[in-house]
């Protein structure tokens, strides 16, 4: 992948010298002209980036990274999941249907971003004719990429070159809020915030460190340091945090953005918590040193920091001077937030000061309306029911006030009606529905510690307010649910990509940790099952935490697995929180000193089991693993303590979950077929080689092709009788498994041949005829067969048959080279063979050299290594023993070419001691 950045001004031609210009492709009468949006562009580019995609499966992959990148560091991520999605789709046209070079140039302007990507085959159409309806299914292969750059892309089109084919589409960026950064109402005096007489402003700044390096009069005041006493130490030393209820940002990550805007607490002189109301800004000074402005008020006085306040819901929409406002606006303050979960906590604040309530919370209702999902609060004990769910309709333990105003003086006297707040101090409670269009979108409610706080008049209150922020609720997350779908399938699509790179059985189960840890879960484990009678086997265990890996592994060891149940779905397994609890209780124990021992002896024993008791002590679904209508295993993911899953969150986990099972499974067969294939293949080849006195032997045999162990080439050496040994090198037609076949036959039938005491001719005939009766699966192939007997005066007598193979090659003491044999007509041909063998005497030190095709027809380009070349290098060899002679031929062949070799090759080389 080639790639390149220009910062700023108009981008360069990026067409080929000598190419035309680009233009749209005149289509025959009554078509129209396949681009969405032909008007000229006059958006002023001020960087562009291209890169350069070869036609390979794995560059749809590094395609989408590229783009999200370039996007991601030009601060566009409102539309980064769209751009992924469409560039995948094109360069996905371009390299696997099309097969060719796909060309990416991003260029951003100041109010979006265009994407173009080019293919290098302009003969190939756009799989369309006519309208986009015309399109089809968007399962087909053809043109889904235009339809989602139609459905998606605020604009599109098709250009065409001599040499390219382009398709680009622009994406906007989405309006935001210029001018008036904050404005309110004119309210009349009794409706102002209250505050103190004197309203104190802390202003404290801290350096890049988190240091303070200023702290004025009125931070003094408010908590009771002065300023040389607490210069130079940290503010986290003085806040207590986190404070502000649904966010789990902590200080440190807070100190470090731009601009942040929340509650917490500053604990002063008197060891005393004061709730403050902060307003952060990041800024540097002129030599470019970063530090924070910190301004701080009490909490109740937060309007001089967050404006506008509230008014009271019997308050008309209409200003005191006449002009109408919004009465979103009045309620929920300006400007609004743009997320739903900043708008959400505003709303559950708003609530709770509306109505001076302890506590207050937001319930949104999933898309069929039968639950509601714990989405904001504030006052309440813990976030532990965050994303928690409660069933809508009436009956024990559920929500049966959501779809009606409810008010509860006392919830002792009506226990579980409020589920959220069981537990939790409260005692009155109100709660309103939200509702568009008549269908129920959430519920809202706010909760006080004492009994008989609220009646009708503030349940209608409540329900005013509640009206006006409804819309823009339901309109917020439906934005979300649809950021998330997009989101969902950008990860779908690279959790695809990346389990079907891989049969590896052990990567592909790294994998599918890998990628739901941390995205959709704090930790997963992943059970297999072998076959239909064996248990579940826990057999990866990841966690965000490495540290806390070993430690819940060593916790779900000791917890039976669960049910390998293939009802798709995830189901609640409250096995490993049980456990985590028990182990929880137990070091909690030892920690008071019931097993007795020093206390930093028995603190350092504990830490760990406490932190996997936390981090497992969540919510743990399971996932069936089912590939071809088989339970293959479990897909485990889990939450720390008190922690919930979405919904969303677990429908996607169960679409990657089928993806894995059957990355999995296909990894499985493939490691099964392997091993058939390396059992049947080693069964092919000799035992281990005799030994035999006086004669060294040395074999070197490699099969061509990944993962062959056995191919059409072929060796044996093996005992006849009397002091007798026979030895045989073929080569088959072909290579693979059908040339192996062959092999085997070849090699099985020589030994039990020669064992019958019959002479060498006589073998390779009925060797002959076996093979021809093997009919369409017949194969020819060539042979060097011979009989060795050593010979009482160290010499070896050899009765050699060459039947269409390489002459074997004999080195003399002197270092001559000459051929052992003669050729005669190969195997598998004709039916009628009349073969005869040669009588050849090996003197001690001489060496007798059998190779295969495969080392001869060694080429590299237009030369061939061939008898001659071979010739010379054995000269080289003479002194070498049979093992050093048989390495120093295949380091020339190897080193004659730098291509892997193509055919398979085997060397026997025998030499008289």
């Amino acid at each position: 992948m080639t790639t390149g950045l220009i910062p700023g001004g108009h981008p360069p031609d990026p067409r080929p010298p000598g190419a035309r210009p680009p233009h749209q492709r005149s289509d025959p009468a009554g078509r129209e002209a396949l681009s969405a949006d032909n008007r000229p562009r006059s958006s002023v580019i001020t960087a562009r980036a291209a890169a350069s995609f070869e036609p390979v499966g794995r560059s749809v992959a590094t395609a989408r990274s590229f783009v999200r990148d370039t996007l991601q560091g030009w601060g566009f991520a409102d539309i980064i999941d769209d751009a992924v999605v469409l560039t995948s789709e094109l360069v996905t046209n371009a390299v696997v249907h099309a097969g060719t070079h796909a060309d990416v140039l991003c260029l951003r302007s100041d109010d979006g971003v265009r994407i173009e990507v080019a293919d290098r085959y302009p003969e190939r159409e756009i799989p369309l004719q006519g309208s986009l309806a015309a399109m089809g299914s968007p399962d087909r292969e053809g043109g889904r990429g235009l339809q989602l750059c139609a459905a998606i892309a605020a604009r599109w089109g098709v250009e065409y070159t001599p040499t390219h084919k382009q398709v680009w589409f622009r994406l906007d960026l989405p309006d935001r809020p210029v001018g008036t950064r904050a404005a309110g109402p004119s309210l009349p005096a009794d409706l102002l915030p209250l505050a103190d007489s004197r309203v104190r402003v802390a202003v404290v700044q801290i350096d890049r460190t988190a240091a303070i390096s200023a702290w004025n009069e009125d931070a003094e005041e408010l908590f009771g340091y002065p300023a040389d006493q607490v210069t130079g130490k940290p503010l986290t030393d003085l806040a207590a945090w986190p404070h502000t209820p649904g966010t789990s940002t902590g200080i440190v990550e807070a100190l470090q953005l731009s601009r942040w805007e929340g509650s917490y607490g500053i604990r002063g002189a008197n060891g005393r918590v004061t709730p403050v109301y902060a307003s952060h800004l990041r800024v540097r000074d002129t030599d470019g040193e970063p530090s924070t402005v910190c301004l701080l008020v009490r909490d109740h006085e937060r309007a001089v920091l967050q404006t506008p306040s509230r008014v009271p819901a019997s308050d008309t929409a209409t200003g005191s001077d006449g002009q109408s406002t919004d009465p979103f606006e009045v309620f929920i303050g300006s400007p609004a937030p743009d997320d739903l979960d900043g708008l959400l906590q505003r709303t559950v604040e708003r609530a709770r000061d509306m109505l001076d309530a302890d506590s207050a919370f937001l319930l949104l209702a999933t898309d069929d309306e039968t639950e509601l999902e714990v989405r904001a609060s504030t006052g309440l004990p813990s976030a532990r029911q965050r994303f928690a769910r409660v069933p809508v309709e009436a009956g024990p333990g559920r929500y049966g006030s959501a779809r009606m105003p409810a008010v509860h003086e006392d919830l002792l006297a009506v226990p579980g009606a409020v589920p959220l707040l069981s537990g939790t101090g409260m005692r009155s409670v109100v709660t309103v529905p939200l509702k568009v269009e008549g269908r129920l979108t959430g519920s809202l409610g706010v909760a006080a510690e004492a009994a008989g706080r609220y009646s009708n008049e503030e349940a209608l209150r409540l329900q005013f307010a509640a009206d006006r922020i409804a819309l823009a609720v339901e309109s917020a997350r439906l934005g979300e649910l649809e950021r998330l779908r997009r989101g969902s399938l950008s990860f779908l699509v690279e959790a695809s990509d990346l389990l079907a790179g891989t049969l590896d059985r052990d990567q592909t189960l790294a994998l599918m940790a890998q990628m739901t840890v941390p995205t959709l879960a704090t930790w997963c484990a992943v059970y297999t099952i072998a076959d239909q009678a064996s248990d579940p086997f826990l057999s990866y265990v990841l966690h965000e935490d490495e540290e806390l890996i070993d430690g819940i592994k060593s916790l779900l060891s000791k917890v039976a697995p669960p049910d390998p149940v293939p009802t798709p779905g995830a189901r609640v397994w409250a096995a490993p929180a049980e456990a985590a609890h028990d182990a929880a209780l137990r070091s909690s124990m030892r920690s008071l000193g019931l097993t007795g021992g020093p206390t930093h002896q028995m603190a350092s024993g504990i830490g760990p089991t406490l932190a996997t008791a936390s981090a497992v002590g969540g919510e743990t679904v399971v996932l069936p693993l089912v590939a071809r209508n088989r339970v293959i295993g479990m897909l485990t993911l889990g939450k720390p303590t008190d922690e919930h899953f979405r919904q969303e969150i677990l429908e996607l986990a169960e679409d990657l979950s089928r993806r894995a099972a059957l990355a999995l499974d296909n990894a499985r067969l493939y490691s099964e077929r392997t091993a058939i294939s390396q059992a049947l293949q080693r069964s092919l080849l000799p035992p281990e080689l005799p030994s035999i006195d006086g004669v060294e032997v040395e074999v070197i045999y490699r099969a061509a092709g990944e993962g062959n162990e056995v191919g059409g080439d072929f060796y044996d050496v093996f005992p006849i009788s009397d002091g007798a040994y026979g030895f045989a090198i073929g080569d088959v037609c072909g290579t693979g498994p059908n040339a192996a076949a062959v092999t085997g036959l070849a090699r099985h039938a020589l030994r039990l041949l020669a064992r019958e005491g019959l002479s060498g001719p006589a073998v390779l005939e009925r060797l002959n005829s076996a093979i021809l009766d093997e009919g369409a699966r017949s194969r020819f192939l060539t042979l060097l067969y011979g009989e060795m007997r050593p010979q009482e005066d160290g010499s070896a007598e050899l009765k050699v048959v060459c039947a269409g193979h390489p002459l074997p090659l004999r080195l003399r003491q002197d270092g001559t080279v000459e051929p052992a044999a003669e050729p005669q007509p190969l195997l598998g041909v004709m039916e009628d063979l009349e073969l005869y063998e040669q009588t050849v005497t090996l003197d001690p030190g001489d060496v007798l050299l059998c190779v295969t095709d495969g080392v001869t027809e060694r080429r590299e380009g237009t030369r061939m290594l061939g008898d001659d070349g071979l010739a010379d290098v054995l000269t080289t060899c003479t002194g070498l023993t049979a093992g050093a002679v048989a390495a120093r031929i295949m380091r020339a062949v190897e080193r004659f070419a730098s291509d892997a070799p193509s055919d398979d090759m085997a060397i026997l080389a025998m030499r008289v001691a």
